[in-house]
């Protein structure tokens, strides 16, 4: 029994660094992003019950260095996560009906000697719960990470351009003092073709022109957040609950000008997850693990 719950603990671990650097990579992203408002929706198979994001995210670069080309980054994220449960459940599920992910983030950035590389440091603590009341101590999560980009570009005399992250991460959520690798690289192949591989996504695009373009992908997406007003459920506190998911779909971008961009995500996933855990994080009640249709859309302002 003892070796079946380590086990189990080391799955979970698994669970919240992948939904760690889902959040990592999509922050290094988003420093390019000024704006962004997006929604995503997955309903519950066969069952009126559904999970409903509504996320605005803003980011806000100070260039401080000329010789560098150094970079100060502020920014935020607001994530609303509204759990519609109809179904009969054995609990009061409306403590946590409405989850909030709040994310401040502060970077710097900075071009190495090889004008190729680049280094992108980023704190970002998260306020992840059900905000019951008060923010409490056990709603704050501590996150870093430390990236090396590499950029090859048609400018700087490459036939296909492509781009190399390596780096490392560190979250509270994670439950380990030590830091968790993170890598991935995409290229182009040819006129219309690229593609991506690595830890959080994978995926294949395919360019129209500059206003529209395709993609297949595989990703992850989730949370992980702190109940404040804890419930027994099978004899058990639950403390905690958290979704992972991993989607296969299209997705498909239109650029209204350079800079305005509407993007929609549409697939279904390979595996669900949505649970309720103990303070030690282990699995009491499963809320959903059947496989669903899943929806991503919104719009992003870049730079």
């Amino acid at each position: 029994m003892k070796n079946i719950k380590i086990v189990k603990l080391k799955v979970i671990k698994i669970l919240v660094l992948v939904l760690f650097v889902c959040y990592i990579s999509e922050s290094k992203a988003q420093f390019s992003d000024l704006v962004q408002l997006e929604y995503s929706f997955i309903p519950k198979t066969k069952s009126e019950d559904q999970y409903t994001r509504y996320k605005l995210a803003l980011n806000y670069p100070l260039k401080i260095s000329e010789k560098n080309s150094g970079y100060l980054f502020f920014g935020t994220e607001f994530n609303r996560i509204v759990l519609d449960l109809n179904d009969s459940y054995p609990f009061d599920s409306e403590i946590f009906r409405t989850i909030n992910v709040i994310d401040l983030k502060l970077g710097y950035s900075f071009r190495m000697k090889n004008p190729e590389w680049r280094v992108g440091l980023l704190f970002a603590p998260r306020i992840a719960s059900t905000l019951n009341t008060g923010i409490t101590k056990d709603d704050i999560f501590l996150n870093g990470v430390a990236l090396f980009t590499r950029s090859r570009t048609k400018e700087k005399g490459y036939e296909k351009p492509s781009t190399l992250i390596l780096g490392v991460a560190y979250s509270a959520t994670f439950g380990l003092p030590i830091p968790i690798p993170i890598v991935r690289y995409s290229r182009e192949m040819c006129e219309h073709w690229s593609y991506g591989v690595g830890i959080p996504s994978a995926n294949l695009t395919y360019t129209f022109n500059e206003e529209n373009n395709l993609r297949a992908f595989v990703n992850f997406d989730g949370y992980f957040a702190n109940i404040q007003k804890p419930l027994t459920v099978n004899g058990e506190s639950v403390n905690s609950i958290s979704l992972s998911v991993a989607v296969l779909g299209l997705g498909y971008e239109y650029s209204f000008t350079k800079n305005l961009i509407f993007y929609i995500n549409s697939g279904f996933t390979l595996s669900m997850n949505n649970v309720l855990r103990n303070e030690d994080r282990d699995k009491v009640f499963v809320l959903d693990n059947m496989n669903a249709f899943y929806l991503r859309t919104g719009l992003k302002f870049q730079l």
